[in-house]
């Protein structure tokens, strides 16, 4: 099996203390996973990208980092705004497009197409999220994720065979790595992980608490 690359989307949660007591207990438990088949990235909100940074250095984890968003603009006066080039010291991927950047900040494409631009222009991968399989996607994205919204934080994730259906459609334009999101959970990710297609997971709430992710993870 090829390896999967499982997200773990943090969101607007976790403080400091939270994210290294996080990482020390996977750390503690690294022995119980295999590496072999999975990569693992953790997207941590933009303050504790440098803590996670420094903590995985310092342990030697094989864990990735990517940011949730990044800004449509390079540097310059933009206030509020946190670039690429900045988000390119700490981690090697970002998220663009997340179904809740579409409803509670209300971006549309032409936000998102700014982000893949700035975030190619530094070098980051990208993580384009995507809702139906006949939405646009933007060049220089390496990967995509495709998170229906009826799934999104409701625990009723998409039918595997319509996963697979969505999936196969989307490999007919897009030659990158094509991930599922949406109620990712310990009791059904053997239903999206061995999806043929399926390159991978993006996992929000699943992957909040340590002993619930690594019994994610602990599933193949």
């Amino acid at each position: 099996m090829d390896k999967k690359t499982i997200i773990a989307n943090w969101k607007s949660y976790k403080t400091k203390k939270e994210a290294e007591e996080f990482l020390k207990t996977f750390s503690e438990n690294i022995l119980r996973l295999s590496f072999e088949n999975k990569e693992i990235v953790i997207a941590p909100s933009f303050q504790l990208l440098e803590t996670c940074r420094n903590f995985i250095e310092k342990y030697n984890l094989p864990i990735k980092l990517a940011a949730q968003d990044v800004s449509q603009f390079p540097e310059g006066a933009y206030t509020g705004a946190v670039n690429a080039k900045q988000i390119s010291e700490f981690c090697e991927m970002v998220i663009i497009g997340h179904s809740e950047r579409r409803e509670h900040f209300r971006e549309d494409d032409a936000f998102f197409n700014g982000k893949v631009k700035q975030a190619g222009d530094s070098n980051l991968e990208v993580v384009f999220c995507i809702q139906n399989e006949g939405q646009k996607i933007p060049n220089r994205v390496e990967y995509v994720a495709y998170e229906p919204p009826t799934a999104i934080g409701t625990g009723k994730p998409d039918d595997p065979f319509h996963i697979e259906k969505v999936f196969s459609e989307l490999k007919e334009k897009f030659s990158g790595k094509v991930l599922y999101g949406g109620s990712v959970e310990t009791e059904n990710v053997r239903n999206f992980i061995h999806i043929d297609s399926c390159s991978g997971l993006l996992v929000g709430g699943a992957s909040l608490e340590i002993n619930s992710f690594i019994s994610l993870l602990s599933q193949w």
